[in-house]
This record gives structure tokens, sequence and C-alpha cells, in this order.
């Protein structure tokens, strides 16, 4: 089954909007730079790219007769808060646990940015002292026993919807998004520059471009740049969603190894803590376009942005669209870098 066949619950205001950064790119020099916003295209609490990605698990949410989603992130996650936002847009509960992945010295940490949107949409929000890591939680499977044993019927919705069959699907899509934009304005973008971590946004996007590139269409990379700090694994993760995506989309093959490109050099000392180089791109970008970024993902992969192109990778032959996932909720919590 193709992409454009696959059951779909519209949650977003359309194609989001790709725009030029001109004062950026002529800062840095080499490629033209455009952005696409993920960040600017759902009217529910804010979007992002999970909203994106919930648009495909919707139609099996409604179908399991399921009465309270059931995720994880951590305290300052937009993940949680976009599952938040759906169930109340459905007339469902919500169980959140929400564990403590960043070690960052704010007061306010567990109280301001997407947790208390969510707490505001009605969600139960728990919170957890458990560390960062990308794979399956053991305080999320209790959550979910918790809310069977109280009477309840959850519906499954793992870190960042990445480990959900359907959680690739809503990128793969994005794909052919890009593609119509492209037709209409007559730009082709040979590089795309993407956060990732729990890994489907990027996973999907390879997914759907070899969609398009195996129906005739012309090649492309897709480069992730790496916020989790967990390298090896977040490939390996890539990769395995990047399949399990095509396999959904009726690909008809399997993801290649020259497909999966991740960069790392740009995550910090771990996940959720930036350093001078994730400040920077959040400065640089803001003061040249007025485009805010956040600490956590989007800083991270404008800044391996900047390093690709110091570095000669990317040059004026290039020309780059820029994935924004969203996520500025959480500078609430970061607000001493910025003093």
């Amino acid at each position: 089954m193709a992409t454009r066949d696959l059951p779909r619950h519209s949650l977003t205001f359309g194609p989001s909007p790709i725009h030029e950064l001109p004062r950026l790119a002529a800062h840095l020099g080499g490629p033209r730079i455009f952005a696409k916003r993920e960040d600017v295209n759902s009217g529910l609490a804010f979007g992002g790219n999970k909203t994106r990605k919930m648009e495909y698990i919707v139609p099996d949410i409604l179908e399991s007769g399921a009465d309270t989603l059931v995720s994880i992130g951590g305290y300052q996650s937009n993940h949680t808060r976009q599952v938040a936002a759906v169930a109340a847009h459905l007339g469902l509960k919500a169980r959140l646990v929400q564990e403590r992945w960043v070690d960052w010295d704010d007061p306010v940490n567990d109280k301001v940015g997407n947790i208390e949107l969510s707490r505001i949409m009605g969600a139960d929000v728990r919170l957890d002292d458990a560390g960062f890591d990308i794979g399956i939680r053991d305080s999320w499977q209790q959550a979910l026993t918790e809310v069977e044993e109280a009477g309840g019927k959850p519906y499954p919705i793992p870190a960042g919807a990445s480990e959900h069959p359907l959680g690739g699907v809503g990128f793969a899509n994005w794909a052919h998004e890009v593609v119509a934009q492209e037709a209409e304005t007559g730009e082709f973008f040979d590089t795309i520059i993407v956060c990732v971590v729990t890994g489907s946004t990027q996973a999907g996007m390879i997914a759907g471009f070899a969609e398009i590139e195996d129906a005739g269409g012309r090649k492309r990379r897709v480069i992730g740049i790496d916020a989790s700090a967990t390298l090896e694994k977040t490939v390996d993760q890539v990769t395995r969603i990047a399949n399990t995506t095509a396999e959904k989309i009726g690909l008809g093959r399997e993801i290649r190894d020259d497909e999966v490109d991740i960069r790392s050099g740009w995550a910090g000392p771990v996940y959720g803590i930036p350093d001078e180089t994730t400040i920077e791109a959040i400065r640089t970008t803001g003061e040249l376009e007025g485009v805010i970024l956040d600490p956590v993902y989007e800083g991270k992969s404008m800044a391996g942005l900047f390093g690709l192109i110091r570095g000669g990778q990317l040059t004026e032959e290039n020309t780059v669209l820029y994935a924004h996932l969203g996520g500025q909720l959480a500078l609430n919590a970061y607000s001493s870098i910025f003093e």
C-alpha cells in the first residue's frame, strides 16, 4: 500500500509551509537554505513533528476503542504535549509518564513549557526520576498496566511515537509534500537536514524519498543530525524504523545502508544539554531571521547545518531544506542561558 493510500486523520492545516532563510545563508556562505515549518502547521497546542506522526496513528486509535492514550517523554517532552492535545481533540484521556531525561538545574523545569500545556489540556501527568534512553521504558509499560487495572482501555504510544508501527508514515508523506511543493516553486532540495533522537522522523523521510526515487524521482540526501549522544543506537533504530515504514508503504525492498546518513558532533555532552554550538545556532538564527529554535532539538540540528557548511560539506552547489520540527516551548525551562 503506497503512502497516499494509508488511512489518515488530518490534524494539520495542510502541507507545512516552506520559506527561504536568505540572511542566514549569506552569513554562513555556501548553499541556499530553506526551512519547512512543522512548528506552525497545526492548531493543536503549537503542533510539531509528532502531530504529523499522529495523523496516521489516530485511525488505529479510533478503531481500537481505546479511552486513554498512554505515552512517555522527558519533563519537557514535545511529544507528550502533542499526545495530550490529540487526546483532548478526540475526547480521550491521556496518561503521560514524564521522566527526568535531562539533568538541567532549573527550578521550574517540571512546571513550565510543554509539561504546563499538558496539564492545562487535562492530561494525567506523572513524574519519574528515570534518566534518558531511546528504547522502550519500564515506566511506560507500568503505566499501561495501571490504566488497565483501573478499568480503562489504554492505547500505547511509545516515546516520540517512533517505535509505533505507523510512527514513520507521517514523514514518508512529508517527503511527498516536499516534491509537490518543489513542483509548484521550481526549487529542488538536494539535501534535507533534520534532527534525530528517537528516530521515526528521519526514518519516515528516508522511506518516503526512497519510494519517490524508486518511482523515477531525483535522488537526494537526508542528513540526520544526532541530538541523542547515543549515535550507534540511533543509527540502528533509524534503520529499523525506516524498514518498518518501507514495509508499511509498500516500498518492496529494504532500506540501503547509504540511505541512513546520521552525523554526530553537535549533540552536546548528553541529550538535552546545549553546548556553545547550540547556543550560537539559536542566537544567530533568531537575530538574522526571527526564527526561534530550542536547545534540545532544533538548536542542535541547526548547529549541525552550520558545521557542515563551515566544513565544506555543503557548498553553493547545494540547496538545503532544514526541517523545523518545533520544540520552542522547552525554552521556558532554559531561561538562564539567555539572561
